[in-house]
Order: structure tokens, then C-alpha cells, then sequence
């Protein structure tokens, strides 16, 4: 009787698929569990020599602004928009260290092949 065509081994999937899937799947649960931890961490990040203070989760999530109530005169404008570019910068700079963070983490799963997977 002739083989037909298809994956050597009979019927079912073959060996190295088995282990694909299994690989994909462990895969799957890593980053899962990635994702919980990275979003019970917290980043924190300072602007204008520590005048600015700003914490978020890892949900990208404010959670604390603390600005530094000595470092300015309360009738300086000028340092008033100062203070609000510090606190933009701050919080960019923590949301920054957040996603480079879920970056490296995921990268460690998946080997640097990046986020493509559909699950």
C-alpha cells in the first residue's frame, strides 16, 4: 500500500506540532501572568530637581502628584507654567519607565520575537 501524502507518523498532528502548540501555550499563560504582575507594579518619576513627584501603576494610571509646595513663590506665574511642564514631564517619564518595563518583561517570554501573537 502507497503512503499518501501529509505528515510522516500516521494520522494526528505530528510530534513537533504537539510541541509548537504546547510551547505556544506556555507561552500564552507567561504573559498572562506577566501582565497581572506588571500591573500591580508601581513607577515613580521626578521633574524639575524633585520639585515634581509622580507615581502610576501598571495600568498606566496616575495614583500620585506631589509637587514640592516650598520650591515656589505662590505669586510667580512664570513658575506656575513651569510647574505644570514639570508635571507633564514627570508623568510622561514614569509612563515611559512603565512601558519599558512590559517591554523587557514580555521580551523575556517571547525572545524578542514581539508582540504578533494573537493570543
Amino acid at each position: 500500500m502507497a503512503k499518501r501524502g501529509g505528515f510522516p507518523g500516521g494520522m494526528g498532528m505530528p510530534g513537533n506540532m504537539n510541541n509548537l502548540m504546547k510551547q505556544a501555550q506556555k507561552m500564552q499563560k507567561q504573559m498572562e501572568e506577566t501582565t497581572k504582575e506588571l500591573e500591580e507594579k508601581e513607577y515613580e518619576a521626578t521633574a524639575g530637581g524633585g520639585v515634581v513627584k509622580v507615581k502610576i501603576n501598571g495600568k498606566k494610571e496616575i495614583t500620585e502628584i506631589k509637587i514640592d509646595k516650598d520650591a515656589f513663590d505662590r505669586d510667580d506665574e512664570e513658575l506656575f507654567e513651569d510647574i505644570e511642564e514639570n508635571v507633564m514631564a514627570a508623568v510622561n517619564e514614569a509612563i515611559r519607565l512603565q512601558s519599558e518595563d512590559e517591554k523587557a518583561q514580555m521580551g523575556k517570554i517571547t525572545g524578542g520575537l514581539g508582540g504578533g501573537f494573537p493570543f
